[in-house]
């Protein structure tokens, strides 16, 4: 026998006897297919009919976006009735169920069974909604938040009343999760009540009708001073409001090596990112109002015409503004009036709230447009806990002006009062003060956040300790 002939014998013998295991190995086999394909099938058929995010949905749908730039496609971009009902599953995510009932009925995909179906969810949903009890919604509020809390609290002499005013940046969104998870709804303030016409021909205020699932609770939200002042450079803040690439307000902030970065640097983009991934936090696209004073520019750009001279892009400032207003108005935020100048609206004579109630309107409304809601600068109110009427001169006043909505700042959960023709509400402060002062450590009897929050895993240690009252 050859070598050749023996090496043929031994492979023969070989697989005769691997042979004997092939059956197993084949039932091994083709489990482990099964399985592996069925799994992969099971993944596959989920992602395609899962409903994407608010911000999967427009990358997936972006017509500039050919995909030749080499990138992978998050999401599978959806067309024809699955396409419009994803849209209108993103409504309903915002409780606006009578949005998406009509955006599917009008579309040419209406008489599709899985069109008619969408519907059906979404009528049984609201079917199921509850009224709020306007009585019962609470407003929080906030100054511009802290970035870098080392800058902000290195000891010089802005270092306390940052402390107090200010939340830092990892507080708020601690605060926003805090308040998704435990159910609230963010509404407009005109959600809450708004003017009618009655059957006499009057204009009177009247609740408003926010129906949301069982559980939910609706609050207001808002920011005060967006102007970006100068003694707050270097300290940790944003620099500026601008419009982002994709349309939406964002943030500029200059850092120390002299450049400029645009990003989530202040509230109105943080907010902005977290309803993206939480549409169900938003009413309708409600987002928050957005106050402003005059005296020293607005989102940090010069406006004023004391400065009209001096700094020759004052009107390339102005028109800035008014495009960030209207951009902002765009995407659901409502702007309000913080005074012109910071003052304390109660206090002063009748002659400076004159004069300063015209200057607002005269430099700044005509920037950002007409508004009817006024934030009282430090809270501070112009009557007591009655209603308005027009024997308050101050009230006159603003009335006459256009003003219906009127905040001041009240730390009890709820305060909201109708007026025959406007509204009042109370605003409450999430700030280092509030915070340190509702600590367990500090205030042992305090539980004036309980509702919204852990107070101890909120608050950021980074902070220097004790907080100043603000009386100090």
């Amino acid at each position: 026998m050859s070598k050749r002939d023996y090496r043929k014998r031994i492979i023969r013998r070989k697989f005769r006897e691997a042979s004997r295991f092939l059956p197993v190995l084949s039932v091994v086999f083709l489990t482990v297919f099964i399985i592996g394909g069925s799994i992969y099938l099971i993944n596959d058929f989920f992602s395609y009919y899962r409903t994407p995010t608010a911000a999967e949905y427009a990358d997936a749908n972006d017509p500039a976006d050919s995909g030749s730039d080499g990138r992978e496609e998050s999401v599978r971009p959806l067309t024809g009735v699955d396409a419009v009902i994803a849209r209108a599953d993103l409504l309903a995510a915002g409780y606006d169920y009578d949005g998406a009932i009509e955006l599917i009925s009008q579309s040419e995909y209406a008489a599709d069974p899985k069109a008619a179906e969408a519907v059906a969810g979404y009528e049984e949903t609201k079917a199921s909604l509850v009224r709020a009890d306007i009585s019962q919604i609470t407003h929080v509020f906030f100054h511009t938040l802290i970035m870098d809390t080392s800058k902000a609290f290195d000891g010089d002499s802005r270092q306390d009343g940052y402390n107090q005013m200010m939340t830092t940046k990892e507080e708020f969104l601690k605060i926003l999760q805090s308040m998704y998870d435990r159910g609230y709804v963010l509404v407009r303030i005109h959600d809450v009540a708004h003017e009618e016409i009655d059957e006499n021909g009057n204009t009177v205020f009247v609740p408003g009708d926010i129906m949301l699932p069982e559980g939910k609770k609706p609050f207001v939200m808002s920011q005060d001073d967006v102007c970006y002042y100068e003694y707050m450079e270097g300290d940790g803040f944003a620099s500026r409001l601008v419009i982002g690439e994709d349309g939406k307000p964002t943030c500029e902030m200059d850092l120390e090596d002299g450049t400029t970065v645009t990003g989530s640097y202040d509230l109105i983009p943080l907010l902005e990112d977290f309803i993206q991934e939480h549409p169900d936090f938003s009413y309708k696209g409600a987002r928050a109002i957005i106050a402003f004073t005059g005296y020293n520019g607005v989102m940090g750009y010069r406006t004023d015409a004391a400065y009209e001279g001096i700094n020759p892009n004052l009107e390339e400032d102005r028109e800035t503004v008014h495009r960030l207003a209207q951009c902002l108005r765009d995407n659901g935020w409502e702007l309000a009036s913080h005074s012109w100048g910071h003052r304390n609206l109660g206090s002063i004579t009748y002659e400076e709230f004159v004069t300063d109630t015209d200057e607002w309107e005269d430099q700044v409304e005509s920037l950002i447009g007409p508004t009817d809601i006024i934030l009282y600068p430090f809270g501070a109110e112009i009557g007591d806990w009655h209603p308005y009427t027009m024997d308050n001169e101050r009230f006159a006043y603003l009335h006459e002006k256009g003003f219906r909505y009127f905040c001041n700042v009240d730390s009890r959960q709820y305060w909201v009062q109708l007026g025959e023709d406007h509204m009042r509400q109370g605003r409450r402060n999430l700030d280092g003060y509030r915070m340190y002062y509702d600590l367990p450590e500090s205030q042992p009897t305090k539980t004036y956040l309980d509702d919204l929050m852990d107070v101890e895993e909120v608050f950021d240690r980074s902070r220097p300790v004790p907080v100043p009252p603000m009386s100090q």
